[in-house]
């Protein structure tokens, strides 16, 4: 499966973090592998992977990411 990094803007503690990997988590197609201070890796076996449907879910959430290269 492909993996992906995503820099997230705006979290600050463990709660953030627990917000953030249940967003992606409800994400269809998401698996969470690591969410820390700043950023969150994620894997998808769809092609193409759902990184703008995760982008726009954490948008929402008020966590605004960007894929990193």
């Amino acid at each position: 499966m492909p993996e992906f990094t995503l820099s997230i803007n705006n979290m600050h503690c463990g709660s953030c973090i627990r917000r953030v990997t249940q967003t992606l988590t409800d994400t269809p197609g998401v698996e969470v592998k690591e969410v820390t201070l700043g950023s969150a890796r994620f894997s998808s076996s769809q092609v193409p992977p759902p990184v703008d449907l995760a982008v726009q879910a954490l948008a929402k959430a008020g966590f605004p990411a960007t894929l990193e290269q």
